[in-house]
Parts: C-alpha cells; structure tokens; sequence
C-alpha cells in the first residue's frame, strides 16, 4: 500500500466531490490570510462583541471562501468578498438566536506608547465600547465599516444588500444615534 499525504487543499478538494475545492495555492492562501484576517476578526469581534463568536466566524468565512472556487479579479475583491461572507455569516447566527447580542464590544488592546495619553485613550476606548454596544446590530456593522475600515458606500452597499442612497441615510442616522450618547 502507498502511502499518501494530501495538502489541506488537496483533501478540500476531495471532501468537495466533483467540484474544485479552491482556485488558489495553499500558500497563496496561507499569505491571503495573514494579511487579511486580523482586520476582519477585529470586525467581527466589534460586530459580533465575542471574541470567541469571531474566531469561529472568521473560520467558517475563510473555509467558505476557499470551498467557493470562485475567481477573483484581485487581492481587494477577494478580500471584499470575505468581508461579504463574515457579514452574512454573523447575521445568519443572530437570526438563529432570533436577538441581537446583548454582550458589551470588545476592542482588542492597543500597544501605548511613551507618547500617549494612555488614560485618555482607555476612557475614549470605554465610552467608544459603551457607545457601540447600545448600537442596534446593523449601525454597529454600518460605522465599523465605514469608519473602522474605510469602506466607500458603494462597498458597505454591496456586502450589506442594501443600495447606496441607503448606506448614505443610515450611516448619517447611526452616527447622530452615537453623537447623542
């Protein structure tokens, strides 16, 4: 008997049946996702407000692209695209749980340095955290990407489902709800 040693692509490919696991290498996507994932975990973690809850998100969004064989025209789409999938993917389990999650958001923690007000910053960060957990699930999702990763509109529009005349009104009303707090 051979003995026969499969990459993580190769056996996604197997567990796929007869369609292609992945249009990338597995060290295309190794360097993919070190670049990718630690912005779109610190997303889900302020969406989600779980540090555990996005890291099986993140997972799941990742596995989901790579099942996908989809081709992209560049590292931005596809990186858009995992944008797309960790958004669904987080309203799928808050449609599950039928609420919105209750826990406070959690930031991951900066590295200060000598010429920082680290005090000010720590308030700032608390009433920021504050700030955003009493934000309804979709305006938390709107700001963060808006502000947290620089999306366009036209961007939010298209990982969100809605159109851009709507990502304008419903960013302007989710930033006048965290202004009056």
């Amino acid at each position: 008997m051979t003995d026969i040693r499969l990459t993580r692509v190769d056996a996604l490919a197997i567990a796929g049946g007869e369609r292609e696991a992945c249009s990338m290498t597995e060290d295309a996507f190794r360097a993919f996702y070190e670049r990718t994932a630690p912005a779109v975990w610190a997303y889900l973690v302020r969406v989600t407000g779980d540090r555990s809850q996005a890291d099986d998100l993140l997972q799941e969004a990742c596995f989901r692209m790579l099942r996908s064989a989809r081709e992209y025209e560049s590292d931005e789409h596809r990186r858009h695209a995992l944008y797309v999938i960790a958004t669904n993917l987080a309203r799928d389990t808050w449609r599950k749980r039928k609420s919105a999650p209750e826990a406070a958001v959690e930031l991951p923690d900066e590295v200060a340095d000598g010429s920082v007000d680290v005090a000010g910053r720590a308030i700032a960060r608390t009433d920021l955290h504050r700030a955003l957990g009493r934000l309804r699930v979709r305006d938390r999702q709107l700001l963060l990407l808006a502000y947290g990763q620089g999306w366009s509109h036209k961007e939010i529009a298209g990982a969100l489902g809605v159109t851009v005349a709507s990502v304008k009104l419903l960013v302007w009303r989710a930033r006048r709800r965290i202004e009056s707090w």
